[in-house]
């Protein structure tokens, strides 16, 4: 084995084990969401508005933050944003009471993933090219499930054990962590004096006229808006699927435990799904899984009232297809750029990614409360095709890409 692919694989394991550190408060809330809905007296409009406030600040830091990864250390903003981070959860610890102390707490926490995420991502792929960064790419994508099933695995536990506080405070301390391992962990990246560079810091107009790249980032929009829709509500159905259960017929585990289980399919998924992508092409492979998660999102929520072990079956089968595009996804949008514009390319896929996933869980929760609450099977059922009627519409979208190409 060659020194190279040594330092690939040492950069690519220290990258992604900081993603998972940098997300342990990551899905604390809504793993909680149960919890804290019924503590709180919220609606599940309002329940839904806290999530999505997570995604609002992360819209608001990525197209800055992302973007100067091309003329800044990706590791100083990383580092910066890891502490923004620890500081959103321990706020939500020390003064969470409600709707608006809660969408703060997490507005922080959003705002942090925005100078995380993807300039975790630059800094990596700046040291990569061919194979090893495309397989790279989707490696640290899929630590994103790593770290989110971690999130709520032991938010769950310490929820139900000590209180939910703790759940906060465990989600304040990963990030520190991430951040010093990247810091004293990962070379420098590429960087461009200012003055080498061709257009303003927030001009994304090159990306946006880039006809190679748009269809990835208009494909992570849709991907997005049904993964975090159904990630944000996911807890919440199953304690629902557990209140229809017979008596005799209770579920073997928690809600959050099951949820977590699902969780840590994505990154196997995601990964596998790339290297499908290599072997019989990128837009094949992603439409399938699209069309796939669609048709599975509109019909599970029908599905609650039925054995809680086929639910989550089904639930398993469609998280992994939901997962199935996400590795293929995020490295075609970065092969597909030049390396000056990686930081710029990479600012506008998560801002119309993360757009979308701003929406679906507000988007879901209003449709909830609009079709009967959420306690009507088919009230979860119009919810849940709320977030997958993209996907069900991608064979049209595959049509007219094929058609335009």
């Amino acid at each position: 084995m060659t020194a190279r692919k040594h330092s690939a694989r040492r950069l690519t394991a220290t990258m992604c084990g900081a993603e998972v550190l940098s997300m342990t408060g990551f899905a604390a809330y809504t793993t909680l969401l149960p919890q804290l809905q019924r503590e709180w007296s919220l609606s599940n409009s309002e329940a839904g508005a806290i999530s999505g406030f997570m995604f609002a600040g992360y819209m608001l830091s990525v197209p800055v933050l992302t973007s100067l990864t091309d003329r800044m250390d990706s590791r100083r903003i990383y580092l910066g944003a890891c502490l923004i981070a620890s500081l959103g959860a321990a706020f939500f610890a020390l003064f969470g009471a409600g709707f608006w102390s809660a969408a703060f707490a997490q507005f922080l926490i959003g705002a942090a993933l925005g100078g995380t995420y993807m300039p975790g991502l630059k800094a990596l792929t700046d040291h990569l090219e061919g194979a090893a960064q495309s397989r790279a790419t989707a490696f640290y994508t899929a630590s994103f499930g790593v770290g989110s099933t971690i999130s709520i695995l032991v938010a769950g536990k310490l929820g139900a054990t000590l209180g939910w506080h703790w759940a906060f405070w465990f989600g304040a301390v990963g990030p520190v962590l991430a951040g010093l391992l990247v810091t004293f962990g990962m070379p420098l990246g590429r960087m461009r004096p200012a003055e080498q560079h061709a257009s303003a810091l927030l001009d994304f107009r090159p990306v946006l006229k880039n006809r190679k790249t748009l269809p990835y980032i208009i494909g992570y929009a849709a991907h997005n808006y049904e993964l975090f829709g159904q990630r944000s509500w996911m807890v919440a159905f199953l304690v629902f699927c557990a209140a229809l259960q017979p008596e005799h017929a209770p579920m073997a585990l928690s809600a959050a435990t099951l949820a977590a289980m699902i969780n840590v399919l994505g990154p196997v998924f995601s990964v596998t799904g790339n290297e499908m992508a290599i072997r019989f092409g990128r837009q094949r492979i992603i439409f399938l899984f699209m069309t796939l998660s669609g048709v599975i999102a509109c019909l599970i929520g029908y599905t609650a009232a039925w054995p809680w072990y086929i639910v989550v079956l089904l639930m398993m089968v469609h998280y992994g297809a939901m997962l199935g595009d996400s590795g293929a996804l995020t490295s075609g949008a970065v092969a597909s750029t030049p390396p000056e514009m990686r930081g710029a390319m990479m600012a506008v896929y998560s801002f119309v990614g993360f757009s979308t996933a701003f929406l679906a869980p507000l988007v879901f929760g209003l449709t909830l409360d609009l079709a009967g609450g959420n306690q009507s099977v088919s009230a979860w059922g119009l919810a849940f095709a709320s977030i997958g009627i993209f996907g069900v519409l991608s064979p049209l979208a595959r049509w007219w890409y094929l058609r335009s190409t």
